[in-house]
Formats: C-alpha cells, structure tokens, sequence
C-alpha cells in the first residue's frame, strides 16, 4: 500500500516488518474530527496476534540495525526531518482533524518535533563508551554503550507528533528497533503517521512497528510484552502506574511521563503584563489540553484583583471555534467525556464556593450537533482543594488561588502529588529563583509559563508525575546500556 500522507488517504492498514497489513484484525476504530464531530478516517483495531507480529518483526531487525554505523543511522533520521520538513502542511492538517489541533498547536507540534528529530540525528556519534583505570595490575577496563533492544513508545492523544517523536526517533537513532502504539484518539498523528514518514528514508523493514487498536485490548500485551526493553510512556498517571507494573514484570526499563498539577506563581511585584502574557497562553493554548500547561494560578493577595479582571478579559478575548478556522485560538476538547469531566470540575468549584468570572459552558459551532468548545474558563476565589484547583482538569479553565507570603506560595505550590512543571514571576530575580529551588517540580521556568519543551535539555518529572528522563543524553540512557569488558594484558597473581 503506498499512500499519500494527507487527511484523503487510506490509513485503514497497521505497519508490521515494513508492510501494510490487516494483520489479524477484524474491527476497526473510527477516527472522528473533534471539530465537526464527524469521521474522516478508520484505522485497524488491532490485536495480541498483531502485537506478538510487530515484537517478531522489531526483535528480528534490531541487531543488525544497530550494528549500522553511526553515520548511516544519523542518515535515516535526518532522512525523517527533511520527511516531516516537507510535509508540514500536511501534518498540521492532519492535527486539527484528528485532535482539534488550531493552527498554533499543528506549527508548535512540527516544530517540536523537528528539534527532537534534530537532536536524534546526533545521537548515534554520541554513543561513546570509555577507559577505566584498574585496580588490579595490568587490567584495562573498557566500557561500551550499545543499544538495549527493542523500545516500545506508548503515546498519548494531546499532542501525539512531538511526544512520539520525542521517544521513536532517538530510539531507532540509538540503534533500536520501534514497537509504537498510539492513542486511541490520534491513531494516524500519533502512530501511522511516523510509518509513513519513514518509509521516505533508508530505514530497514522491521525496525518500526505501527499496531494501532484500543487500550484496553491490547494495552496489557504492548506493556508487557517479553522482547520489549525499554517501555517509554506517555499519559495519566492512573495508567502509567498500570502500564510500568506490567511493564516491570519482564524488567523492561520504564520512561514514564505522567500527570502534571502546575502552578504559576505570580509575586506582588511581578510585571503583570508578562505573567498575563504567560498565564493566557500557558493556560488556552491546545484548550488546556497539555500535561505542562498552567493548572493552578498562585497570586499574590496585592495584585489578585487586577490578575483575575485582566485575566478574564484576555480569555474573553480569545479566538474560540472550528480548528479549521485559521483564527481559532481555542478550539474543540478531544472527546465528550473528556469535556464533561473538565466541566463538572468547573461546577463543583462553583459549588464550593469560587466565582465563576467567565466560561464554563460549552461555545456551539454552526453545524454541530453537541460541541466539544469549551469557553475559555476563569474561576476567582478558589482554593487549592477544590476540584478545578487540586484535580488535572486538562482544559482551557485557569483556577485563580490567592497567597500572602512566599512562604504560602511555595506551600500551594508543592500541595499536590504532581511535580512536573510550573512557574514563577517576580520582580526580583533571587526571590523568583528562591520559589523556583523550592518548588517540587521537575521543570520550572521563571518569567515565563510552564509549557517549555527544548529536545537538548532534559526533561522529567517527580512523585505522581513519572520516572525516567527524556531529551538528549539523558534519554540516550535510558534507551542504551553499558557493557563492561576487562582486558588482562599481564598474568595475574591469584591467592590460590
């Protein structure tokens, strides 16, 4: 099967030892454009039987991909950026019909995903190993990096490009073979997409497998699986938990990103406009729907009135619609359920006492049966164990919580179970810095917004928020494993 990588093609097939096949499926999963609430696409729902082939087929190719020299595989991955360079267009038409993706998010993803390509390329001529001194007359120690085997990528639905390429690319760079399960809801931006985005370069068959299929199908048997090495995830922390048991079992290594509950701290001297600029798009853009965006805003008590009034009317402001509008700044939730949950967090705040300022109700598209818009949210007065506050909403609602003193600050900030990123804006630098050390977050970037994603620098999270690291060296690591050898170059005294 040889198709075109655009919104018409035929992505009814799953990617196994560089064929398109059925495989063993019978069913098929629909893939429905959250702007118009119709279907553009099927893809298979695939099966263990599936699984079990793309796992024989990664197993099978892996070692003498990984013997290729690093200038060839560097090759194959720059093949890949120049694949998605060229397609671009593509791509980001692909992201608003299969997540809701506006114009921003579809530019934002292709260029994330672009500097993790880039950073891949220059993986396979960091491999190095090293020289060790001995303690024991005339040894050398050599130590080795070679790839560990077969890598599974398990990715998420919210910006499925980037945080696919993020884990796929570095691990074919490394040497490794690919099994790739996407979400559900973006099969084709999160899984077949890459595929195709290969078969444009010289990579063997067999090194990436696509198997598309329902969670909870196949789910267990990806994570699972005996000849997966290395099992790198992306999601909720309910299923990273689940998904790094099972994945323990076989001793394949986890790389888990998981939930984020992130604050953005604003001091009493803070220059307002840069934190609104900030707070506005770390809390709409993508609709919210971004495991870094701002969950949780923590202002100081002499500025949270003006905060909340002008935060409200920048998300008043906003452009709200179809992700085909090229003007749409907020567009469609992912899923029903998604937008009811992220809702119901709203009213229960409300009913706990907040001030709704603004939102909290779906936008209607003309056309639409039951829109999936959810009106950029503020909500004032609002406590950090209320349900917006001390849940992951994932939507576009920014929860605004008060504090008095750093001190406080710091307190709301680290009163959740999440640390995977946040912010903080002060008028002094030491003071913002100061907040940031004491934060108990992965990542935290101060005068700026949580969501910030560069391929060299690494990136992780703590407590419910995962394990491992990704982004350069550091995933390298975790995709790679060292191999002691000793040489006795002079005979050696032994006691007996």
């Amino acid at each position: 099967m040889s198709e075109p990588i655009s919104v018409e093609a035929d992505w009814n097939a799953l990617y196994i030892d560089g064929e398109w096949t059925r495989g063993e499926a019978t069913g098929t999963l629909t893939d429905q454009d959250p702007s118009t609430r119709e279907a553009f696409a099927e893809v298979p729902s695939g099966t263990e039987a599936d699984v079990d082939a793309a796992y024989e087929a990664a197993a099978a190719a892996q070692q003498e991909w990984g013997e290729q020299s690093p200038a060839h595989r560097q090759a194959v991955v720059e093949q890949l950026l120049h694949a998605l360079r060229e397609h671009s267009e593509e791509v980001a038409d692909l992201l608003a019909h299969e997540v809701g993706g506006s114009a921003i998010m579809g530019e934002t993803s292709v260029q994330i995903a672009s500097d993790h390509a880039s950073e891949a390329a220059t993986l396979p001529r960091r491999m190095k190993g090293e020289h060790a001194d001995s303690n024991i007359p005339g040894k050398e120690n050599l130590v080795q990096r070679k790839p560990k085997g077969v890598v599974t990528v398990i990715s998420p639905w919210n910006f499925p490009l980037n945080l696919s390429m993020r884990a796929v690319a570095p691990a074919i760079a490394a040497g490794n073979s690919v099994v790739l399960k996407p979400a559900t809801n973006s099969p084709i931006t999160g899984g077949l997409l890459f595929a195709r985005l290969f078969e444009e370069t010289d990579l063997p068959e067999g090194v990436l497998n696509v198997v598309t299929g329902r969670g909870s199908e196949i789910g267990d048997r990806v994570a699972g699986h005996p000849e997966s090495d290395v099992v790198a995830f992306t999601g909720s922390t309910e299923v990273g938990q689940r998904v790094s048991g099972i994945a323990g079992e076989n001793l394949a290594v986890p790389a888990m990103e998981l939930g984020g509950n992130n604050a953005h701290v604003v001091t009493g001297d803070a220059d307002l406009d840069r934190a609104l600029d900030g707070a506005t798009f770390g809390s709409f853009v993508h609709q919210g729907q971004v495991c870094i965006s701002i969950n949780r805003h923590i202002v100081h008590e002499s500025v949270y009135d003006e905060y909340v009034e002008r935060l409200t009317e920048r998300a008043e402001a906003l452009p709200v619609g179809s992700a085909h509008d090229e003007d749409t700044v907020v567009g469609p939730i992912i899923d029903e359920s998604q937008r009811d949950e992220m809702l119901g967090y709203v009213e229960e705040t409300v009913d706990a006492g907040a001030t709704l300022e603004t939102g909290g109700e779906t936008v209607e598209i003309d056309g639409v049966d039951d829109s999936l818009v959810v009106a950029p949210t503020v909500l004032s007065g609002v406590t950090n164990d209320m349900p917006a506050a001390c849940n992951e909403h994932f939507g576009p609602i920014a929860p605004v919580v008060p504090f008095s003193d750093v001190d406080e600050a710091v307190e709301l900030a680290n009163d959740t179970e999440y640390g995977l990123s946040g912010a903080v804006h002060a008028g002094d630098l030491e003071v913002a810095k100061d907040i940031a050390e004491r934060m108990e977050t992965g990542n935290v970037h101060i005068n700026d917004q949580p969501i910030n994603d560069e391929a060299h620098v690494p990136f992780s999270g703590t407590g419910a928020s995962g394990v491992g690291t990704y982004n350069s060296d550091a995933f390298l690591h975790e995709i790679t494993e060292t191999k002691w050898i000793s040489i006795q170059r002079e005979a050696r005294e032994y006691p007996f």
